[in-house]
């Protein structure tokens, strides 16, 4: 029989290599989604057959921020395919990250697209806008030899540079990999969620209130005249003000707190001890961080 050493290494099953894609998906110019989506077919046959795995970085769509991950993806690829027919801003934008990183990277374009100059030292791998077969086999073959070689010169030559040797000498940068648990990121993020659905209901309330003549834009409005404070409880109940009220007069130099409902909300007025230890500003800051707070749980 076969030993056991031999039939796990059967079992072994490696999975091929990721290889970014860097390509417009939307329309743009003459080219349409769907002409995007056969060329991106293209670039996935062609580099699997070359025993790598195409993996869109981003979708260089009409996005306004390049978010964290496309940084982490156009950095952390082994190698990437950059499509730059059309000239995509996005896509411009994303190949000069990743040439700056001076990782491995092979630019592609079609034959209706003009080179552009900063790019020119690196070869570009043609193929025709038209996608007629004949020439797509023959890019396919082009372009799957490309990313095999390329892929292997920069793994086995320590001096390998996509780019950068041709400008001189530079030191790459590396980007910082924070480890978080799951459950921090989880946390993190469920965070800006919240505080971006507080703002939507602190704005609607602001419209529906705005005929109190104050602004709860400014999260709570403050009037202070005369050592007295007047803060805009906005949005949490007598319960909660009664709560802050004590605290505030337990630790700071405050003399008395009134609770007063004003239409549908209640304000808070605070008499200053003087003279007082506390700067007053300190004061409001900390009545306002527990109004949010108090709100965010209601």
């Amino acid at each position: 029989g076969m030993s056991i050493e031999n039939r796990n290494k059967k079992n072994v099953v490696t999975e091929p290599i990721e290889c970014g894609v860097i390509m417009p998906i939307s329309s743009i110019g003459e080219c349409s989604d769907n002409h995007w989506a056969e060329v991106l077919q293209i670039i996935s046959d062609s580099v699997s057959s070359a025993g790598f795995a195409a993996d869109l970085v981003s979708n260089a769509d009409e996005t306004t921020v390049i978010q964290k991950t496309i940084v982490q993806n156009i950095y952390n690829k082994p190698i990437v395919v950059c499509d730059v027919s059309e000239k995509n801003a996005n896509v411009m934008f994303e190949l000069g990250l990743r040439l700056a990183f001076d990782k491995p990277t092979i630019i592609i374009k079609d034959d209706c697209t003009s080179y552009s100059f900063d790019t020119g030292t690196i070869e570009h791998v043609d193929y025709p806008r038209d996608l007629r077969f004949s020439k797509i086999v023959e890019f396919k073959q082009k372009l799957a030899q490309k990313v095999k070689a390329t892929y292997e010169k920069s793994v086995s030559d320590e001096n390998y540079s996509t780019f950068l040797s041709h400008y001189g000498q530079f030191k790459v940068a590396h980007i910082e990999q924070k480890e978080i648990s799951s459950d921090k990121y989880i946390i993190d993020q469920l965070e800006r969620v919240n505080s971006r659905i507080e703002r939507l209901i602190i704005d609607g309330r602001y419209q529906r209130n705005r005929d109190y003549g104050h602004s709860f834009r400014d999260r709570n409005n403050v009037r202070s005249r005369d050592g007295n404070i007047d803060i805009c409880a906005f949005g949490i109940d007598l319960k909660d003000s009664d709560e802050i009220s004590m605290y505030i007069l337990d630790n700071f130099g405050v003399e008395s707190v009134r609770n007063e409902n004003v239409g549908d909300h209640i304000h808070m007025i605070f008499k200053l001890s003087s003279p007082n230890l506390h700067n007053e500003s300190d004061i409001i800051s900390s009545i306002r961080k527990m109004i949010d707070l108090k709100r965010v749980k209601s």
